[in-house]
């Protein structure tokens, strides 16, 4: 059984299919059609809501935080503990006045920030997780990356960001629903080490809350799917129709939800979402903001994870080519221990990892940035934002003496799997730090990779443009050759690259 909080209503689920989602679970068996599906991939934002957690601060004070994700995309099993809050639970009062609605509705009212409508629920909780965690305003740039994961064709955003800022001009309202969740939570009736669960017939989803439930039930269910936030798995399950007979999430055991800073190398619990590390990772690694930041939406990043992501073995996953040039490694979890491996020779081939039957993705270390380090990331994909790579390039170089001493390439979208460009990295090493070295390691982009054709690209696009990526990376590791108007001109075009 699973138990979770639906605005103010405690609910109970047991007999369900595995993999329902909340957007389905609400329309189909409550009724609460404010949620609307509008693609059920998480591109669009038209099924968001609030999910609320129970967190404890180093200091044992418990409190309860709100974020925005896709119910699209949210396995009912994985609401279990948590408190769901749809648009019908913004304001109590079934018909209520315009003074009655909360501030962020009606300031959308009032700046006339909805027309069809069909985003609009989805825009209120994106503002509405805004209001909660921002006393004040916020700014104009913050609202707009809230909105992020958010569509609108009929109004544009005009008058939805004005709404955003006249919502903090109302008098404030107070936000209640983390006293709710705390009654809730204490009413809770689990039994001790009882795994969280919902079956239907044959098929069952399982909710471990500990690495040692996880390993057992790995070890009992070989063939089971794994899962933690569902951003890709969850489009599997709408898109492919996969049903698969037992799913165990990742997304509550404990043990995989950590990050630990160890004076600099990080280490990150497989299913720790994104937006509760890519904070601290940017702190030592500034570079790797922008390709955190166009990895999905707010509302994607809410829910996905590193280990996710590694472990969906995707040609096209943004992290790995990062963690790879970055040297990271990854621990495998199963009832025999622990292994740890590199990143980079975790893939095989396309889709397929040395993973064994019976092994999780348990943490990601990165290591200490060196002094000396030189950083580069580049996404390449058809929009800038929402949208997954057609190439992506990160380059990690160390030099002495302005002599490039380690080079360490790793790209996606270029081969079966991520995967590292050695002839590249072999061609760096011992050249000056010159914008002409990396012109000269970007004819050997041949010699690491044959890129298929297909709906993104050409293979002849994809060389070509990694090519020109690397005389970007050449022009910005090399700042004092930026004056040079041919290398302006250079990556002014490089920026600027499209299909």
């Amino acid at each position: 059984m699973i138990q979770f909080l639906l605005n103010d209503t405690p609910i109970e689920v047991e007999k369900c299919s595995p993999s329902l989602t909340i957007l389905d679970w609400l329309r189909t068996n409550k009724g609460k059609v404010g949620s609307k599906e509008g693609c059920a991939t998480g591109d669009c934002g038209a099924c968001t809501v609030l999910v609320g957690e129970e967190i404890v601060n180093p200091q044992g004070v418990h409190s309860w935080h709100y974020k925005t994700m896709n119910s699209c995309l949210l396995l009912l099993g994985n609401a279990h503990a948590k408190h769901i809050v749809t648009v019908e639970g913004v304001t109590p009062s079934l018909y209520p006045t315009l003074n009655e609605l909360h501030p962020v509705q009606r300031a959308l009212v009032e700046c006339h920030g909805s027309q069809c409508g069909f985003c609009t629920p989805g825009i209120i909780m994106s503002l509405l997780a805004l209001y909660i965690n921002n006393p004040t305003y916020p700014g104009k740039s913050a609202v707009i990356h809230a909105l992020g994961g958010n569509l609108c064709r009929c109004t544009g955003y005009s008058p939805i960001l004005l709404a955003a800022e006249q919502a903090y001009s109302y008098p404030r309202s107070s936000e209640n629903y983390s006293a709710l969740a705390t009654q809730f939570k204490a009413s809770i009736s689990c039994e001790q080490n009882q795994v969280p669960f919902l079956t239907n017939e044959q098929r069952t989803f399982y909710l471990p809350q500990t690495a040692a439930q996880l390993v057992a039930l790995k070890s009992s269910h070989l063939n089971a799917h794994l899962v933690t936030g569902g951003t890709d798995f969850a489009i599997e399950l709408s898109q492919n129709l996969l049903l698969p007979d037992t799913i165990i999430s990742l997304s509550q055991t404990h043990e995989l939800m950590q990050l630990k800073d160890n004076e600099g190398e990080l280490n990150i619990g497989a299913s720790l979402p994104y937006s509760q590390f890519v904070s601290q990772f940017c702190h030592y690694y500034p570079e790797a903001k922008e390709l955190f930041e166009r990895l999905g939406s707010t509302q994607v990043r809410n829910g996905g994870s590193l280990g996710g992501s590694l472990g969906n073995a995707s040609p096209i996953g943004d992290p790995a080519p990062l963690l790879i040039a970055l040297n990271a490694t990854m621990d495998l979890l199963s009832a025999r221990g622990t292994r740890t491996i590199n990143v980079a020779d975790f893939f095989l081939d396309y889709r397929k990892t040395v993973l064994k039957e019976d092994e999780v993705i348990s943490n990601i270390t990165i290591p200490k940035r060196s002094k000396s380090l030189k950083l580069a990331c580049h996404k390449i994909s058809k929009r800038f934002e929402d949208d997954i790579s057609t190439v992506c390039l990160v380059l990690a170089i160390e030099h002495n003496d302005n002599t490039i001493t380690h080079a360490r390439c790793a790209m996606g979208g270029m081969a079966a799997t991520p995967k590292n460009a050695p002839h590249i990295e072999q061609q760096l090493v011992g050249l000056p730090l010159s914008v002409a070295s990396f012109k000269e390691a970007a004819k050997h982009v041949n010699s690491d990779f044959s890129p298929m054709s297909d709906v993104r690209a050409s293979a002849e696009y994809r060389i070509n443009v990694t090519k020109n990526l690397l005389h970007r990376v050449g022009i910005e590791f090399c700042h004092s050759e930026l004056k040079n108007p041919d290398n302006l001109i250079a990556i002014t075009r490089i920026s600027h690259a499209s299909l």
